[in-house]
């Protein structure tokens, strides 16, 4: 399976690893990044052996996408997009996506302790 046909099928389940990932880690960092007219919230995993990252970005107007990068035989990086379904917003945590608004809001990262999430 190529990592577009996983993104492209299986994207709810690459949501719910990455998520698991993230909030297994403390402390949890939720960065702010920007480019050109767009500004989003991230969570991100890297997999260095494999030179792949993951990542769920929130931009404004609630606008979710799944962010995919990677480097192909030729070494060529390539990154794709999926932006998520009404149902694929649910999957992360309730307080996740509160914490991953107000980075988005105030344009600043924050870390947190995982167990900050989980109460």
């Amino acid at each position: 399976m190529t990592f577009e046909e996983l993104i492209k099928n299986h994207s709810a389940d690459v949501i719910e690893k990455l998520i698991t990932e993230v909030l297994s880690k403390d402390p949890i960092e939720v960065r702010f990044d920007f480019l050109e007219g767009d500004q989003w919230s991230i969570i991100t995993t890297h997999q260095y052996e494999e030179d792949k990252e993951i990542s769920l970005r929130l931009h404004l107007n609630d606008y979710y996408d799944l962010y995919f990068g990677y480097y192909d035989d030729e070494d060529e990086f390539i990154e794709i997009v999926h932006p998520l379904t009404e149902e694929e917003k649910k999957i992360p945590p309730v307080r996740l996506k509160k914490v991953m608004k107000k980075v988005l809001d105030d344009e600043q990262g924050m870390s947190i302790p995982n167990n900050f999430l989980s109460r």
